[in-house]
């Protein structure tokens, strides 16, 4: 049975009773020989670790996605538990979601950050009250004592800037789709756009370029000003699956937009069926699965002392209707589809 758990900060924050550690009785004898009684607090063995999840939004799809990925992993640990708490897309929500975290002394926090910036001192508060400490989903670099389970933001990007230098008709017109400023893959993948794209062809025509925050919503906003204002437009260059969708959508039927091109990273089930049915190019696998199932072994290691550092990437391939069946059947199997 799936076990999903959602957590939502409303007004103020629930407190949850932690009991972590608990006294025993470690025997020891003096040079005399004299049995003596030490008592040293010790984790309760037959007590799992807990963890909090911190995720950025259950609003976006991959968020979503990667909680309840994250959830159905723990289930795999015996020695293991995981609360998911919903972000909500907000710095202030996300903050003090980590304070309250770290005031219930969670074993470990996992923080899938809205803004790495925003969230770095907080992660850093965690560290030095001692709690096991990862960041996802972006990274957050430079943090002494945290660890990392993450991907590689620029080459997510790259396979699909490099497929469309011969995809994207000359002088095109493109618009452009970015995530929230100052979150490490929103700023990583334009850029990857950027260099391995738009410099190298002058020809295209940048007519829309909007920060759609990974908002589905947004995106399909943003696109319906856009084909009001452009009778052409060739391709959609979006930063996240969630953003290209929404753009596909406000374009659904539009006889003048039928043969856009459209690119996205995450590889959702979403993304897929667009793929799929001709109606989205590619996008690049940032599979929650992979993710969730590196976080929990992460986290496992980290609170069983078996490492004490551990910064790993997961794999990022193109998926375009070549090989989209197998990522189709990939979210089958996970009873996504």
């Amino acid at each position: 049975m799936k076990k999903i758990l959602v957590v939502t900060l409303i007004v103020s924050m629930i407190t949850f009773m932690f009991a972590g550690c608990q006294s025993s009785e470690k025997d020891s004898k003096t040079d005399d020989g004299t049995k003596v009684t030490e008592e040293k607090d010790t984790k309760d063995a037959d007590k799992p670790y807990k963890v909090a999840f911190i995720a950025r939004a259950q609003a976006d799809s991959f968020a979503a996605w990667l909680a309840n990925s994250v959830m159905e992993e723990a289930d795999k640990y015996d020695n293991i538990t995981v609360d998911v708490f919903d972000g909500q897309a907000s710095d202030d929500t996300e903050n003090s979601l980590i304070e309250n975290a770290i005031t219930n002394k969670y074993d470990a926090i996992i923080i899938q950050p809205n803004n790495g910036e925003a969230q770095r001192p907080y992660a850093e508060k965690a560290v030095k009250a001692g709690i096991v400490t990862i960041t996802t989903n972006a990274r957050i670099d430079d943090i002494e004592g945290a660890s990392s389970v993450d991907a590689d933001p620029y080459e997510q990007a790259k396979v699909n800037a490099v497929a469309a230098l011969d995809q994207i008709p000359e002088n095109a017109n493109v618009v452009v789709l970015k995530g929230p400023p100052g979150n490490f893959h929103a700023d990583k993948r334009y850029e990857s756009w950027k260099t391995e794209f738009l410099d190298k062809r002058p020809d295209v025509k940048v007519v829309g370029d909007e920060i759609a925050n990974w908002n589905k919503d947004e995106a399909m906003n943003y696109m319906e000003t856009w084909i009001q204002a452009n009778d052409k437009i060739d391709a959609i260059i979006a930063m996240n699956d969630n953003m290209a969708a929404g753009a596909l959508e406000a374009v659904k039927g539009n006889d003048k937009f039928k043969d856009i091109l459209a690119y996205g990273v995450d590889g959702t089930a979403e993304a897929a069926l667009l793929i799929k049915d001709g109606l989205m190019t590619s996008t690049c696998l940032q599979s929650a699965y992979d993710l969730a199932e590196a976080l929990l072994d992460t986290a496992n290691k980290l609170l069983t002392g078996e490492e004490e550092q551990i910064d790993i990437d997961i794999d990022c391939p193109l998926i375009n209707s070549d090989n989209v069946d197998d990522t189709i059947e990939m979210h089958k199997k996970a009873g996504a589809l």
